[in-house]
């Protein structure tokens, strides 16, 4: 265990690492993680911890990371279940019927970016490599979500849709959630130009002044990190139940996987998130 964060511990540091969130870590009926670049066994771009089967990488290899990293952070690789990411909002209800689905069984849909379940034994999974992780847990119905929020989820709100329906299928008031974001790309590495800050700009209901800033050049630095935060506190959930992890994916690149820091040349990190089995 190695504390590298305010908010975040890096876990078997010296074998297959991962990291937790010390917010999470305090519920017990959950199990999370979020992988690392490091501790798998792919090659070349992909050394040595990738967990996308659509880059190129030996899908063998893939598998063999999944089996490490379940291994590593207590999770049943028989119960993964993974998105089907396009940067858009659709989220995904899933039980025990979906697992494998992405892992060992082919994908069935082209464009999840965001799965909830209520159901114990079920391992969500997700992607990233610098997009920003959201991870929900209703305490009080013991439901959970991750989403993959990019810059086109988060000004989707994709957070907000997740909460929407999570309560709508088990009955989540959003006072209950606990909320995690990150890691991601930070404010401090990720510039945009102006289109694509003119739609940060026209969320309503949200503070821009805290998540656009202008610089020179038509250019702006955009905190996803802080605008899903808001999201989720529009949405209901409790300012005092949201945690932002303060490790920059673009900073970190020695080990997180970031887009920008590989020029696109990268593997790809997941996050994990299941109800324990006795829950």
């Amino acid at each position: 265990m190695k504390k590298l964060s305010a908010t975040m511990t890096l876990q078997n540091a010296d074998t297959v690492p991962y990291l937790t969130f010390d917010f999470l870590k305090e519920i017990s009926f959950i199990n999370h993680a979020f992988s690392t670049r490091l501790g798998g066994v792919s090659e070349g771009e992909f050394t040595s911890m990738n967990t996308a089967f659509n880059r190129g990488d030996d899908p063998d290899r893939v598998t063999e990371n999944y089996r490490r990293l379940c291994q590593s952070a207590g999770f049943d690789f028989n119960s993964l279940v993974a998105s089907a990411q396009d940067h858009h909002t659709y989220v995904r209800a899933v039980t025990a019927a979906d697992r494998g689905v992405g892992i060992y069984k082919p994908r069935d849909l082209d464009s999840v970016d965001a799965l909830i379940t209520d159901e114990s034994g079920v391992t969500l999974v997700t992607y990233y490599a610098d997009c920003t992780p959201l991870f929900f847990v209703d305490v009080k119905r013991r439901a959970i979500g991750l989403a993959h929020a990019g810059w086109r989820g988060t000004v989707g709100r994709i957070g907000e849709k997740v909460i929407e329906k999570m309560t709508a299928l088990y009955g989540t008031d959003p006072k209950d959630i606990v909320a995690a974001v990150g890691p991601a790309v930070s404010v401090c590495c990720y510039e945009v130009d102006e289109p694509c800050a003119a739609q940060f700009l026209a969320l309503e209901g949200l503070d821009s002044g805290k998540f656009v800033f202008p610089k020179e050049g038509g250019k702006y630095m955009v905190d996803l990190l802080e605008t899903n935060r808001q999201i989720l506190v529009a949405a209901g959930v409790p300012e005092s139940s949201i945690t932002l992890s303060d490790l920059c994916t673009n900073c970190n690149s020695d080990l997180l996987w970031s887009h920008r820091a590989t020029n696109g040349h990268r593997g790809t990190m997941s996050a994990f998130l299941a109800l324990k089995a006795d829950s």
